[in-house]
């Protein structure tokens, strides 16, 4: 497994990707549903991975009627949620070594998530990785949300790279998809959702884990040299 060529810029998502925060988010929202009086299983609330707010309102409303209490679901999920960050570590294995590598070969390296900027910075501070990334593109920095391009198209402006000479990391379909529709070379690594035969299509390669990806980026490297 290699990539197509050698990547002058990495972006990487974060939710999912970085920290393992998908498996807590879900946790959150199971809990608030069951608090709320609701039945939501893991195979609902996973068709909601990698989607901003109003998508999953919507997708709440389709599924258990108009009545149903989106917001305060959502309102409760966060504050279980917030509970869960504040007391477990979450940095998903290999983030730091990857990094490591990235330093090693001058690659620059943004964020490009759905989250907002508070949230992203909580994170990185937590895990003492507020100085490791060049940028940061988050909710309100674009137009259209993933599945779009715009955050990923956003990224590449920030590093100042042409989006196909950049690796872009991702664990959801829609940020497979996203990353693939602004022409970056795209790997995913499966977090809650497992790649589909057409996600697979559009990604460079799918890796198990972090560890992976620090190995395709160091046999490009390498063929470079």
């Amino acid at each position: 497994m290699r990539l197509p060529r050698k990547p002058v810029a990495v972006v990487f998502d974060m939710d999912g990707l970085l920290f393992d925060t998908e498996s807590l988010y879900e946790e959150a929202t199971l809990s608030a549903a069951t608090s709320l009086g609701y039945d939501m299983g893991r195979p609902f609330f996973r068709t909601t991975v990698g989607s901003h707010w109003p998508v999953i309102r919507g997708l709440l409303l389709d599924h258990y009627g108009a009545a149903f209490p989106a917001e305060e679901l959502r309102a409760v999920a966060r504050q279980n949620f917030q509970g869960l960050v504040d007391s477990r570590q979450f940095l998903k294995s290999g983030v730091l070594e990857l990094l490591d590598l990235l330093d090693e070969r001058h690659l620059p390296r943004a964020i490009a998530t759905t989250s907002a900027h508070p949230t992203v910075q909580h994170h990185l501070e937590v895990h003492d990785l507020a100085g490791r990334f060049h940028h940061i593109v988050a909710a309100g920095d674009y137009a259209q949300h993933k599945p779009a391009p715009d955050p990923f198209l956003k990224a590449a402006e920030r590093l100042g790279v042409e989006p196909r000479l950049c690796l872009a990391l991702e664990d959801s379909h829609n940020g497979v998809r996203s990353a693939a529709s602004a022409g970056m070379m795209t790997v995913m690594v499966p977090d809650l959702l497992e790649p589909t035969a057409d996600i697979t299509r559009l990604c460079a390669a799918v890796a198990a884990d972090l560890h992976e990806v620090h190995r395709l980026l160091s046999d490009a490297g390498d063929e470079g040299r």
